[in-house]
């Protein structure tokens, strides 16, 4: 299949307002944030004192060697939590954002396309509430989207204060019943194949690297492959998708296509990049994706 760049255009409560210097500015609802983008390299389109004047929050590292660890600087009136919706056919999703220590704010907005996507696949499925499984589901963005589709969705990530915040999430958007797991992915995933569990959706988000709540490590070019195999026998054989997204800036796209003709041979899929435009049409990739339906 053809390698494809995906710009999602459908955010009302976000916008990319401009990039470079190794920073992005974006409009997260009312409110702006500055934040590290080491992919920008570049020069600003805006003037610095534009984006000191239209930042609400930024956020400056500690040094060079963590573009992850650094401290927020806030103007008066920037609160410590917010909202921000989307919607678009049948979705309606809430989600509530916080400046966190490391830079992130509790949404990756570019995944929207995701959304859509699992959304319309949940509802193609010719089975009364399919079971999805979401892997390393952060504030869970894709298991709300599952959810508000109709989907039996177990949300899986090893940090229990981001599962409460999932929670928080599903609770604004007027949802329930989502099944809450704070385990290390890996181990739970394995047990789920000693079960005989079986999945008709499995999203996969795995970061570069990772602990779980018991200290276990994940690293992701040590452990992706055979995660992936083990997705392979839990998603179902027909009426099933499969969806994963890689960030890590190392990782080829090419990798992740072997990975999946390796585990599911014969299978045909849509692999490519979302982007995010900024205001002066520059493109900032911000991960990979591949996925499937049958």
């Amino acid at each position: 299949m053809p390698f494809k760049r995906i710009v999602p255009t459908h955010l009302p409560d976000y916008e990319l307002l401009d990039t470079g210097g190794f920073e992005k500015l974006e409009r997260f609802g009312k409110y702006v944030v500055r934040r590290p983008e080491p992919q920008a390299v570049w020069d600003k389109g805006l003037s610095e004192s534009e984006w000191e004047r239209l930042a609400h929050a930024s956020f400056f590292r500690k040094n060079d060697k963590d573009a992850d660890a650094g401290n927020w600087q806030v103007k008066q009136g920037m609160p410590d939590r917010w909202m921000v919706a989307y919607k678009k056919g049948k979705l309606n999703l809430r989600m509530r954002l916080a400046l966190t220590a490391f830079k992130h704010v509790g949404i990756f907005p570019e995944q929207a396309e995701n959304w859509d996507f699992i959304a319309e696949r949940i509802g193609a499925l010719p089975v009364q509430r399919p079971r999805v499984l979401n892997l390393f589901a952060y504030t869970g963005g894709a298991s709300l989207a599952a959810c508000n589709a109709g989907a039996d969705v177990t949300h899986v990530d090893s940090v229990k204060q981001v599962v409460s915040w999932s929670r928080e999430n599903m609770e604004a958007s007027g949802l329930k019943d989502i099944r809450w797991v704070v385990e290390d992915a890996f181990k739970f995933v394995q047990r789920e194949m000693k079960r005989g569990k079986t999945y008709h959706g499995i999203i996969l988000d795995p970061p570069a690297y990772g602990r779980g709540p018991d200290g276990e490590k994940w690293i992701l070019e040590k452990q992706i492959n055979e995660l992936t195999g083990m997705c392979a026998e839990l998603l179902e054989k027909e009426h099933a998708f499969f969806l994963i997204n890689l960030y890590s800036m190392g990782f080829s796209p090419l990798i992740t296509e072997n990975l999946i003709q390796s585990h599911f041979p014969k299978q045909a899929f849509e692999s490519g990049e979302l982007i995010l435009k900024d205001k002066a049409g520059r493109g900032l990739p911000t991960g990979t994706f591949l996925r499937f339906y049958r």
